[in-house]
């Protein structure tokens, strides 16, 4: 199979993710392009950053019209992470590949494993502002050091930590990652122009393109099995990039 066709069938699946899902492009985005397209782990994290960031911006529009994204929790949780996403994206260049590929599967198996708790009760008096701007700056630090857009992190703790509804916390964590990618991406602006772009830009091409579907997906399907195939997904690819570290 060519690197084209790969590249355009693994963006598609990044944007059904990011459309239905508010997350997971990343944690999808970063094995794709490290088993599929022979990207280096910083390599790989750097295309990530672009492409999440471009897919979640298109998602996130889609979402505003519907009335999903809650601004001003949102923008509360995403300036919280701005500064840690940007020095890590500094020192995410210094550690080893093995390293960045272990703590991405780990993190993504924890989140997962907190998706498939039941989530907090719809209306549940949100966490206070000093609890929410903390998960926020952890958010943009694992953002800027892994380069992924936070998703998979940004949604169950919209939902455990600020209270929001399913729906509402998949909407509102597009704001999220697009603020936290960009800020991450900057950060890297030195090393993205060594990136494959025959490859990147077909990718997230398909992956803008995938993320209206996944949001026509969203809703048609409960918030309980979204979060289900979310957490099962999640775990799936960590178990994998774990293997493939420990192997």
């Amino acid at each position: 199979m060519s690197v084209l066709i790969l590249a355009l069938a693994a963006g598609a699946v990044t944007g059904l993710a990011l459309g239905a899902l508010g997350g997971g492009g990343s944690v999808l985005t970063v094995p794709a392009l490290i088993y599929l397209l022979g990207f280096t782990p910083s390599a790989a994290t750097t295309a990530s950053l672009v492409i999440v960031t471009l897919t979640s911006a298109t998602a996130l529009s889609a979402h505003a019209r519907e009335g999903t994204v809650r601004w001003r929790a949102g923008a509360l949780f995403a300036a919280a992470g701005l500064i840690p996403a940007v020095l890590g994206g500094a020192v995410s260049g210094l550690l080893p590949p093995a390293l960045l590929t272990g703590a991405f599967s780990v993190i993504a198996a924890l989140a997962a494993v907190r998706m498939l708790r039941p989530a907090a009760e719809p209306g549940a008096a949100p966490a206070g502002t000093g609890r929410i701007t903390t998960a926020g700056a952890g958010l943009g630090a694992v953002t800027g050091v892994l380069g992924v857009g936070g998703g998979f992190l940004a949604v169950p703790a919209l939902v455990n930590v600020v209270g929001l509804r399913m729906r509402a916390a998949v909407g509102t964590s597009l704001l999220v990652i697009t603020a936290n990618s960009l800020a991450a991406l900057l950060a890297r602006a030195g090393t993205a122009q060594s990136l494959d772009w025959a490859v990147v830009a077909p990718f997230a091409g398909a992956a803008v393109l995938g993320a209206w579907d996944g949001k026509r997906l969203a809703g048609r399907v409960s918030g309980g099995t979204l979060r289900r195939i979310f957490a099962w997904a999640l775990l799936g690819v960590a178990a994998l990039m774990l293997l493939d570290v420990v192997l």
